[in-house]
């Protein structure tokens, strides 16, 4: 049964509200292609109806201004519960919205009211510092929120990438606009309603559905934004950046694309490796930034994994994502769907040996067979470019240091791995590969105490993590000149 659609229109200074020029759009199933909801239309009008309400909440003599670290940090606590207590139907409408499975969407929704609680308890724990400066002087520190944040949302995690983005920039005591994916808006929508019920004053957390082209480009170059925190591809996150230099310089905090490396070293168990390996591609339809795209196993155990990857992908039962038993649905829309089925083709003309998957499934909606690759080469368009999709690549090696140089040989640095018993062998990878998050003998392996971010063309800036509220702040110092004598 389909999940109550409770809302579609924009979000501005505690209200709900039409679209300016009263244009919809529609936003569809990924299970069958069917419009499920219109949702209104947001352009440069509405963002700066938006940006001008957070501005209002942001004024030093705001009740958000004037409010104690510590009441932030119990709003912020209290959004967490209320997201608890409605988990269930925010899970129901991820999955509706996006295709993810509904039993992945309760798991991530628990793992993300502790980092909602987490993020709370960092309210009034940002502190400064006294400075022994030379001279007869008093100088300290203040860390002070930035101003009006811009927060662009991806399709893939709204909820989860939502709650980090928004009790973070609150936290650090910013006020927001948030632009939501196109295609998958509802939960957002939802979880700024429950950002009302939870108490927080007017126009400090705004939502505005809308295009990138339009809505997003207006928020990106908006001269009263101060600080945008976009997680999405490459592409948009290099406009991103321009973007913050037009009007203003505005701090920028980018979690973008990856091809992260995993590494299978001959002395892996299988018996975990496998599985692991199947779950860092095939997790959510591979429509994951960390997805072991790249997948490195030494030639001692080559085939005997090839063999095992295999009957492991041919294994994962596909069907609708709000059945329990499901393990794989659909990709997130049409546009994605038919990308991917491009770069499957490509690795079959390019020479890689297609031996799981590689075709649609169904007839109706938005799904793909779990696709594995073997004898992928470098060279191959599967091993250069991030597919978003789940399409497992296997590139045989030889030795160590072999690997260590491909898996750096890409522009992105999101995310690696290596499965090893040889302890020598796990240490000299996490520090050599490069990338923000790296993992051995496990994989996707996130929290919110543990850092965020990318190395290179996978982004600017870390989420998550004891100093995330900091990524909002900005440092200002002052010197009091004191009196020689008393």
């Amino acid at each position: 049964m389909a999940p109550q659609i409770k809302y579609t229109k924009l979000f501005i200074d505690n209200e709900w509200v039409d679209s300016v020029s009263g244009k919809t759009f529609p936003t569809t199933s990924p299970h069958d292609g069917s419009v499920i909801a219109h949702v209104s239309e947001g352009d440069k009008a509405d963002i700066d109806l938006a940006v001008a309400a957070a501005k209002r909440a942001f004024h030093r003599n705001s009740e958000w201004r004037l409010m104690d670290a510590s009441e932030r940090g119990a709003l912020i606590a209290k959004l967490g519960e209320l997201v608890q207590r409605d988990s269930q139907y925010l899970a129901e409408l991820e999955s509706y919205n996006n295709g993810g499975l509904l039993s992945a969407m309760k798991h991530f929704l628990s793992a993300q009211s502790k980092t909602v609680r987490y993020i709370a308890s960092l309210a009034d724990k940002t502190q400064g510092d006294t400075i022994p400066a030379d001279g007869e002087l008093f100088s300290y520190t203040l860390k002070q929120p930035v101003g009006v944040a811009a927060l662009i949302l991806p399709w893939n995690g709204p909820i989860m990438i939502f709650l980090s983005k928004v009790c973070t920039a609150l936290a650090a005591g910013c006020t927001v606009v948030v632009k939501p994916a196109e295609q998958t808006p509802l939960t957002a929508l939802a979880l700024a309603a429950l950002v009302a019920e939870a108490g927080f004053p007017k126009g400090v957390v705004n939502v505005v559905n809308g295009y990138g082209e339009t809505a997003g480009v207006a928020l990106t170059h908006h001269p009263d934004v101060a600080k945008i925190s976009f997680t999405g591809s490459v592409e948009v996150g290099k406009l991103i950046q321009q973007a913050a230099g037009v009007n203003n310089l505005k701090r920028v905090c980018l979690e973008l694309g990856g091809k992260s490396p995993l590494v299978i070293m001959n002395d892996a168990d299988l018996n975990i490796a496998v599985p692991f390996a199947a779950n860092a591609i095939f997790l959510h339809q591979g429509q994951v930034c960390v997805a072991a795209s790249r997948l490195f196993v030494q030639s001692g155990i080559y085939d005997k994994f090839v063999e095992a990857a295999v009957k492991y992908a041919q294994s994962i039962k596909i069907g609708n994502p709000a059945d329990p038993t499901t393990q794989h649905g659909p990709q997130v829309d049409e546009v994605m769907f038919k990308k991917v089925l491009g770069y499957i083709e490509k690795g079959k003309k390019e020479g890689a040996r297609c031996l799981a998957g590689g075709k649609r499934f169904g007839t109706t909606g938005y799904y793909i067979e779990p696709t594995v690759f073997a004898d992928v080469t470098d060279d191959m368009t599967i091993a250069k470019e991030e597919i978003f999709g789940p399409v497992q690549s296997i590139l045989k090696f030889e030795t160590f240091e072999e690997v260590l140089e491909r898996a750096n040989n890409t522009s992105y640095g999101l995310a690696a791995g290596i499965f090893t018993t040889n302890i020598n062998t796990a240490l000299q990878f996490s520090k050599h590969v490069e990338a923000g998050n790296v993992w051995v003998n496990t994989y996707l392996a996130m929290g919110a105490n543990i850092p965020f971010g990318g190395f290179k063309d996978s982004g600017i800036g870390r989420e998550n993590g004891l100093h995330c509220v900091e990524e909002y702040m900005e440092v200002k110092s002052v010197a009091i000149a004191l009196p020689k004598k008393l």
